[in-house]
């Protein structure tokens, strides 16, 4: 499939040649529909573009766009394509798209939505946001327990097209989930034969406060196509489908890539947020770390006798420093990936430790040898390549020690472990290093302290 020429398309549009613009989106998927608008930068001729859609493709394709892009081509619209768009869209993608836009357009939009489809959404939006609640829909195809596969497929052609998704039916009475059934069974199945002797019985489910990333996960873990939601009444009032768990995931992902970075989590494209945003969200993790290196300096200052004594002590901070945050990092990083992908929980922290301190043996016995050997070949002093290489393995010892059990004790706390990462253990394991290299500094070369 030939890519969209954005030329060609304001052409056709200049010219109000309809026809052509139809057959130029026929047979085109609505994610790269979506990708072309969203890098229109000109929001009427975005919105011209847009107006060119078919209906039956219009919803698909705004559910697509980023939220910024729908908000801005959801002010260019009359209250009557509002109301078709919001209509069209599931109830799901509904919520989100609300959620996006001003008060003003929401009131726009609510007041002209039916009632039933108003407090459907509503529904969803008093869910928490971290909740499953939040990112499940509605829409799902239900059937009886006593009907047969005939009765179950009518009632899949009769609302399916409705429906989020019909490879997975939930079969329910009075809305307590019994079981669920493939649309592949009941297509293979006698027509005659019942439902309740088709459907799997262990179904895995979450509640509708579940976290929204836990929920994810066992989507992901079960290999499902959509996960059952359920109340605190135990009734299905949803499912989370698999494209909504990805979303999560890559949300999820993005904002722990954030916190590990020091930057407060945005959920802006990075050019649409603008510069005074951008230094919002990080100047103040910047200025908590570089208050917190003071330390590191006031530690290098009660040093200055043993500095004045041997100045040959200082070109081997940085090298020091610099060690033990990679190190550091390392075990984080790894820890980290372990308790997001559930491989690492609380109660394992022992054997954690155990792990990276025999990883740390390895790691520091190699690094101390050659950073020795190195030094003594070059200064031709044995001491102080000594005291370089018992600095620099007892360095990375902390380190990793530091960089695998703070993600878990911030996992204990319920805290984000994300928060524990490279600069807060940078800046932790660096106050350490100098005050280890100076210690055995002042020991070895009985330097003033």
């Amino acid at each position: 499939m030939t890519m969209f020429n954005k030329d060609q398309i304001f052409q056709l549009l200049e010219s109000r040649d309809g026809e052509a613009l139809r057959a130029l989106w026929r047979g085109r998927g609505a994610v790269d529909i979506a990708a072309l608008l969203d890098s229109v930068e000109d929001s009427a001729r975005q919105a011209a573009v847009f107006r060119t859609l078919p209906k039956d493709l219009a919803a698909d394709v705004f559910s697509y766009l980023p939220g910024p892009t729908q908000a801005r081509l959801a002010r260019s619209f009359a209250d009557g394509e509002l109301q078709q768009i919001f209509d069209a869209l599931h109830l799901d993608d509904a919520a989100d798209f609300l959620e996006e836009l001003p008060a003003n357009l929401v009131t726009r939009i609510l007041r002209s939505a039916s009632p039933q489809r108003r407090m459907a959404v509503n529904a969803l939006l008093r869910y928490p946001a971290d909740s499953a609640g939040s990112v499940m829909t509605p829409e799902f195809v239900s059937l009886r327990p006593g009907d047969t596969v005939r009765q179950a497929l009518d009632t899949i052609r009769r609302t399916g097209i409705h429906k989020e998704t019909v490879y997975t039916c939930y079969v329910l009475e009075r809305r307590q989930l019994l079981g669920a059934v493939s649309a592949k069974d009941l297509l293979t199945a006698a027509e005659d034969t019942a439902v309740a002797d088709l459907m799997a019985t262990d179904v895995v489910s979450v509640g509708t406060l579940t976290d929204r990333e836990e929920a994810a996960r066992l989507l992901a873990k079960y290999d499902l196509l959509a996960l059952p939601v359920l109340d605190g009444e135990e009734r299905m009032v949803g499912i989370l489908t698999v494209d909504d768990a990805m979303d999560v995931l890559t949300e999820e992902a993005a904002e722990d890539l954030s916190i590990m970075a020091a930057v407060t989590p945005d959920e802006k494209p990075y050019f649409a947020a603008s510069a005074w945003e951008h230094a919002r969200h990080r100047v103040v993790w910047l200025l908590i770390l570089m208050l917190s290196a003071t330390i590191t300096g006031s530690i290098i200052t009660r040093y200055e006798d043993a500095i004045s004594a041997v100045p040959l002590l200082v070109a081997f901070l940085p090298m020091l420093m610099d060690t033990g945050g990679n190190c550091g990092s390392q075990s984080a990083t790894l820890v980290i990936r372990g308790l997001a992908l559930e491989e690492i929980r609380p109660r394992d922290a022992l054997r954690v430790i155990r792990k990276e301190l025999a990883v740390a043996a390895i790691v520091s016995a190699v690094l101390a040898a050659a950073n020795g050997l190195r030094i003594y070949l070059q200064y031709h002093d044995s001491a102080i390549a000594l005291v370089i290489s018992l600095s620099l393995a007892a360095t990375v010892v902390l380190a990793k020690l530091v960089g695998c059990v703070l993600p878990i004790a911030a996992k204990q706390l319920r805290m984000d472990p994300a928060i524990m990462a490279s600069p807060l253990i940078t800046t932790i394991v660096d106050a350490g290093a100098v005050l280890i290299y100076f210690r055995a500094a002042a020991a070895f070369l009985r330097l003033p302290v």
